[in-house]
């Protein structure tokens, strides 16, 4: 199985349209692997050129306004009632939905685990995804999931889609290709994708890594969008020409193939005798894509005190309340310290908002040892977090000049609601049970008397 994976990586056995992408967020794309495929003029001639069918994905409702109405026309040669059948239940005990609470006797508290391990069996992209938290309700499209993963083979005739969310992907470890209905993506570590909901995908590996590792998050409610950036003006942050859609590719591979979909917590699997990945046209707004966090813009402080972590926000899902999100993909990259007379780290706090963190690759200045890459943290609503003691003392006492933070990508899945921990992130190995004693040497330093201490 493997080995025939890695035929098709190279040859490009049944697939069309060598991979590139189309630049912008949100725009309207029209893209063909095959020429005079898509329609001119109009969305559903007669009868379509090749002998496509015509088909649309609405990823909002018909009467949404247009500032937030999603569809593409897609052309393709098999229309997608093909591509299902006598569904039958199958299980992925290790993926988790809102509404979950796991059964463990783990009490509150601020939690961080080391890295997953490598899988000991083969694991492909879904056999190897593990739930760590769960919010809100996917029954109602409120909340997300966030899950990590770990695998170690390829999804050859495996083919996947997510009803219940979108799904935001952020490697760690090993470069990955996702082919989707809409065309290919490699994604690198320091990149991050977007699936959106209900489309059919795939993910194998690129490169030579001993397990291809990273996390996942999970969006139930509306999409992923920019956020405004108010007095920030027109640009910085993520800009939308970074972002990069994949052009149309399609797999024509008449062969014995399983087509699963996750849809309201539960899982089915039907098999079919050809690829679901055979849409050789598509035009319209509603589209997978994949963004270089390294092509973030960061702004700060350039003075003195340090502001709130939002303005390190590159992608947000709104609520129902104005300002308070659903979910924030927040990253803290390379930047430059310089404010004067300023505690520089991120300050001790609480937080309305829950946070579920990971490091991508280097150190984060707030914490001096035990979060690495790979490793998660979770710092739920009002527990309190912040700066380890040696994080403390270095910022405290360190010379106040300016200082590069280099060679970090830490991100942050930040929601609204409480993230309820799983069975598995409660009992997993890694759990650091020693976390809390990072803040242990901060002692009492009052004294009554003026003047800093």
């Amino acid at each position: 199985m493997l080995e025939k994976a890695e035929k098709q990586r190279r040859a490009g056995s049944g697939q069309q349209r060598a991979a590139g992408y189309m630049p912008g967020f949100g725009n309207d794309f029209e893209t063909e692997s095959l020429p005079g495929a898509l329609p001119q003029g109009q969305n559903s001639p007669q009868k379509c050129n090749y002998g496509l069918y015509a088909e649309q994905l609405s990823g909002s409702p018909f009467t949404a306004p247009r500032g937030t109405n999603e569809r593409s026309w897609l052309y393709r040669i098999r229309p997608s009632v093909r591509h299902t059948g006598r569904f039958r239940r199958v299980d992925y005990p290790h993926w988790k939905t809102a509404p979950h609470v796991g059964e463990h006797s783990l009490a509150l508290g601020q939690l961080r685990w080391s890295p997953l391990p490598a899988p000991s069996e083969a694991l492909d992209f879904l056999q190897g995804i593990r739930t760590m938290t769960t919010a809100g309700d996917a029954l109602t499209q409120a909340g997300m999931a966030a899950h990590a993963y770990a695998f170690n083979a390829d999804m050859v005739d495996d083919y996947f889609s997510n009803a219940d969310g979108e799904l935001l992907i952020v490697p760690e470890t090993g470069a990955i290709q996702v082919f989707t209905e809409l065309g290919r993506m490699d994604v690198e570590p320091s990149e991050i994708c977007l699936i959106p909901r209900g489309m059919m995908f795939k993910v194998t590996r690129l490169g030579e890594e001993k397990v291809w590792r990273g996390y996942i998050c999970e969006n139930y409610g509306a999409k992923f969008t920019l956020p405004d950036r108010g007095p920030i003006g027109a640009n910085c942050l993520a800009n939308p020409r970074d972002f990069k859609t994949p052009v149309a590719a399609y797999e024509d591979k008449e062969t014995p193939c399983r087509v699963q979909v996750k849809w309201c917590g539960s899982f089915h699997m039907v098999e079919i005798g050809h690829s679901p990945l055979d849409v050789v046209a598509w035009h319209g707004n509603y589209a997978p894509y994949k963004y270089d966090l390294k092509t973030f813009s960061p702004v700060g402080a350039i003075l003195f005190d340090h502001p709130d972590p939002s303005i390190f926000t590159v992608l947000t899902a709104p609520s129902g309340e104005e300002g308070t999100a659903n979910v924030d993909f927040v990253i803290f990259p390379p930047r430059w310290l310089v404010a004067e007379h300023t505690f520089r780290p991120p300050w001790y706090h609480r937080n309305i908002m829950s946070e579920f963190m990971g490091l991508i690759y280097g150190r984060y200045d707030a914490k001096e040892e035990g979060f690495v890459p790979g490793g998660m943290s979770l710092h739920n609503m009002m527990l309190a977090h912040g700066p380890d003691f040696s994080g403390f003392e270095k910022a405290s006492n360190g010379e106040l000049k300016p200082v590069k933070l280099d060679n970090t990508m830490a991100f942050m899945f930040e929601t609204r609601f409480p993230q309820q921990l799983t069975t598995f992130a409660a009992e997993l190995d890694t759990l650091q049970d020693d976390y809390m004693d990072c803040w242990s040497g901060l002692e009492r330093k009052f004294d009554g008397t003026p003047g800093i201490k």
